[in-house]
């Protein structure tokens, strides 16, 4: 069953008590699927791997950037411009020769996501956009797979196992996604460092749960972290039989990971995109409402730097701004702006104005780090 090598990896498992070695057989036979190489996903990659879960396949379209380093830990600065399935792979083969681990380097979507889902026994979602989420949900409830899931921004993170033996799916918690740009993407909002750290090794411990048949997983229930001052509660969910009436996949994502903000269609008397920006720039008032040391790594020149916070308060012709001109207001992605341009108009008597479409990301070309 074990080799002599596995013998001497997994002895505290096999000693363990209400484990040993028919639940590290289990995990042994057992394959995972983790959507994502993020902040979630590489804590949760090395305990799987580092338990002796016996398959891994990781997918995830991006490479390591180095605003990624200070939360996920499968990356090192050597690793920058590398694709993160790669440098997983590697790191996790270092880590534990003993299992067999694939990278995938693509995106989740319609064309593979049922396949990946059914040649596993467990999904991990690491994804960090409603898209994606969904897709995931709905692949694993065609399949019959379960998956645990995990979410953070800030401070504050959740996490839960859905369509696990009849229980609640993600569509149970969230029967649909939100508008876009409801939600700020974590580019956007921030993330404490060590928060995906936690929920990433919760989402590890439910996956082991899973695959040994060992515990109580959370299914029915959604975990609630509060990093701030280490408040946990749990909430109970019901499932939703119409939840499961699913036919088909949802539409591929849309737009980079941690940047849905910035991706699909957009409404021409809110937004303008950067090239037609470019294209009038000499005619237009730019504000820029991002903080000031996101300024400070650049900024389009000419814009007027006034904080979303601060715009309601702040006397606006005393920067020189002129409410009866046009107006083009910006921030790193475009939730913020699309704040900023009713709060223009409404309190400020802003006649034509108009919030950057993907904001200052878009108008460099450079997609957000997750």
């Amino acid at each position: 069953m074990f080799s002599a090598a596995e013998l001497v990896r997994y002895q505290r498992h096999l000693g363990l008590a209400g484990f040993g070695p028919e639940a590290q057989a289990k995990l042994k036979a057992g394959s995972v699927l983790v959507v994502g190489a993020g902040g979630l996903s590489c804590p949760a990659l090395l305990y799987l791997a580092a338990a002796g879960v016996g398959r891994i396949v990781v997918i995830d379209p991006d490479r390591v950037e180095s605003s990624n380093l200070q939360r996920q830990v499968l990356f090192t600065t050597e690793d920058i411009g590398r694709p993160k399935a790669e440098v997983a792979v590697r790191r996790l083969r270092a880590l534990n020769p003993e299992i067999a681990i694939e990278g995938v380097v693509a995106r989740l979507d319609r064309g593979n996501a049922l396949a990946l889902v059914r040649a596993a026994d467990v999904v991990v979602d690491g994804s960090d956009n409603f898209a994606t989420r969904y897709l995931v949900n709905d692949a694993c409830v065609l399949a019959d797979r379960p998956f645990v899931h995990a979410a953070i921004q800030g401070f504050e993170g959740q996490a839960s196992v859905f369509n696990w033996r009849g229980g609640p799916t993600y569509r149970c918690l969230f029967p649909a996604p939100p508008p876009p740009g409801a939600a700020p993407s974590c580019a956007e909002a921030g993330v404490l460092g060590v928060l995906p750290g936690l929920l990433g090794t919760i989402q590890a411990s439910e996956a082991i749960k899973l695959l040994a048949g060992i515990g109580e997983p959370l299914s029915g229930r959604l975990l609630l972290w509060d990093a701030w001052s280490h408040a946990t509660r749990t909430i109970a969910l019901a499932a939703d039989p119409r939840s499961r009436a699913i036919t088909e996949l949802p539409p591929d994502p849309v737009g980079e990971a941690c940047a849905v903000d910035g991706g699909g269609d957009f409404d021409p008397r809110e937004e303008l995109d950067a090239d037609a920006l470019r294209a009038r720039l000499a005619d237009v008032q730019l504000i820029d409402v991002r903080e000031a040391w996101e300024r400070a790594l650049g900024a389009i020149d000419g814009a007027v730097h006034v904080p979303l916070d601060e715009l309601a308060d702040t006397d606006l012709a005393a920067h020189g701004l002129d409410p009866g001109r046009f107006t083009v207001v910006y921030c790193a992605g475009g939730v913020r702006s699309r704040r900023a341009v009713p709060a223009l108009r409404e309190r400020h008597g802003f006649a034509e104005v108009r919030g950057l479409h993907g904001g200052y990301r878009a108008w460099t070309g450079r997609a957000a780090a997750g």
